[in-house]
């Protein structure tokens, strides 16, 4: 297995309108079949020294292996999410786990 978590700083001038389409765009991303499972999630409201939550959106995919990993980055899906939302967003960190 591979864990692809993927958060998102959203830029601070974004509409609400926008704001919603964003998340809709990440919804389209579970119409991947290279993608065992995915999570989308904003902060949860736990509180701890050693918690980060300043980012705006989270996503987590769930891979068979690295080949599943590949298959959903060349996606037209993907790449459509990419194209139209990178624009909206200012800042992006991944972490992939085996």
């Amino acid at each position: 297995m591979l864990v692809h978590s993927v958060f998102f700083w959203l830029k601070e001038d974004l509409a609400e309108a926008e704001l919603y389409l964003f998340r809709e765009k990440l919804e389209t991303l579970k119409q991947i079949p290279a993608a065992h499972s995915v999570y989308i999630g904003t902060p949860a409201s736990t509180d701890r020294p050693v918690i980060d939550r300043s980012y705006d959106f989270a996503l987590t995919v769930v891979f068979e292996d690295i080949g599943k990993h590949d298959e959903y980055q060349s996606d037209p899906l993907h790449k459509t999410f990419l194209n139209e939302c990178s624009d909206m967003f200012e800042k992006v960190l991944i972490y992939d786990a085996d």
